[in-house]
């Protein structure tokens, strides 16, 4: 489900359709071109909206420019998602009883449990695995379109 949501929210609208468009408008309206680019870009989609998550929790809001609140809107994010796969039956009962709740205790005691499952690690290894998975999708599919495209925006978002 939350695949999903990143697929559609985030990867389809901010990534693909905007590149979508300049194909079409340059011209560029081969089918494969376009799954070639959609496959890049979904790719990079989801990890930008991964890094948001990541960032909502443990970002400086002095360089992120917000203060996170996806623990206090309860908020399906990738944190919370990856959280419920490696919790305990009684760290996931401290996590309902925490989730969604404005009071500032109950945040701490979300964010606590994301620091003992090494939420951070786990941000840095899929961090990682992503830029590999997206480095190996642009040798694969930019082979008509330059691959400076899709390399900067990669260097924006990684």
């Amino acid at each position: 489900r939350y695949k999903a949501i990143v697929k559609y929210k985030t990867a389809f609208y901010s990534f693909y359709l905007p590149v979508a468009a300049a194909m079409y408008m340059t011209g560029i309206d081969s089918q494969e071109e376009h799954d070639h680019a959609k496959a890049i870009l979904l790719e990079m989609g989801e990890f930008f909206q991964i890094q948001d998550d990541f960032l909502d929790c443990f970002g400086d809001p002095e360089l992120t420019g917000k203060v996170g609140t996806d623990i206090q809107d309860n908020k399906c994010s990738w944190l919370v998602v990856e959280c419920l796969r490696r919790v305990t039956p009684e760290q996931r009962q401290i996590l309902g009883e925490n989730y969604g709740c404005k009071e500032p205790e109950k945040v701490a005691k979300v964010k606590e449990l994301y620091e003992t499952l090494g939420m951070r690690a786990a941000f840095q290894e899929y961090e990682e695995s992503s830029y590999r998975r997206l480095q190996e999708l642009i040798q694969k599919h930019a082979t008509h379109l330059p691959q400076e495209i899709f390399l900067g925006l990669a260097r924006k978002i990684y």
